[in-house]
């Protein structure tokens, strides 16, 4: 494809076919719904650490009510399972996954997925427990530091999901890896309120924020990924 420049240069476009299946191109109004669902988790944040309860607490303690009787056995394993997946090894995987992109010459997407989800969460969750200050939940079963909201879990897990789908998945298998994602939010979602270390409202929004600073850095990376996607269908990634 060519393209005329307003200087009179024509410079030559990549075409469809010249453009690999991974990286993902970022999905359409990327910009717009990034910016949404980065608002929504603040203006979240902004009833909460209001002087008032929220409209949506009775809500959250009635969850928690709810979590405390959740049962014993395979679910608190499960849970358990699913607070040490999400603590150090939440900060070991992504670190990985950038590192093994750049080792095969994909130093673009290994920028991105550290950007995504190792940057994001400390400039990104940390300012928004201090913003917030909410308090956790009265008895957590784990340890916890300050600050409820938002749930910095929920957060890494959803980013990680998205990077991973934009990176590594073809097409047909990314569609799947969707499901799988979503199934592993939630359960991370459901974890972080039985073991009463977060309100349940801290994990939506955690999501919403994840979700949306990850659309947001898909958006600004699509430069560079997009360039990474011609280079290796031209079998030239480490230019």
């Amino acid at each position: 494809m060519i393209d005329s420049t307003s200087s009179g240069r024509r410079r030559r476009m990549p075409s469809a076919s010249s453009r690999h299946y991974v990286p993902a191109p970022p999905p359409r109004g990327a910009l717009q719904s990034g910016t949404a669902l980065s608002l929504m988790a603040l203006s979240i944040g902004l009833l909460v650490g209001g002087e008032r309860p929220p409209f949506f607490q009775a809500l959250d303690d009635g969850w928690a009510r709810w979590m405390e009787s959740g049962g014993t056995g395979a679910s608190a394993d499960f849970a358990f399972a699913l607070d040490r997946l999400g603590g150090p090894l939440g900060t070991i995987f992504p670190l990985a996954l950038a590192g093994g992109l750049c080792v095969f010459g994909r130093w673009r997407s290994g920028l991105f997925a550290f950007a995504a989800a190792v940057m994001a969460n400390v400039l990104v969750v940390l300012p928004l427990k201090a913003l917030v200050d909410r308090p956790r939940p009265p008895h957590p079963l784990v340890l916890v530091n300050d600050g409820s909201y938002p749930s910095g879990q929920v957060f890494t897990a959803v980013t990680l999901v998205i990077v991973a789908g934009v990176v590594l998945f073809p097409p047909r298998a990314r569609r799947w890896w969707w499901l799988f994602g979503a199934l592993y939010v939630a359960a991370m979602m459901w974890s972080r309120t039985w073991l009463q270390a977060q309100w349940l409202s801290d994990t939506v929004a955690g999501a919403l924020a994840g979700g949306g600073v990850a659309l947001l850095l898909h958006r600004a990376f699509a430069p560079l990924l997009d360039r990474e996607a011609v280079l290796a269908a031209e079998d030239r990634l480490w230019l």
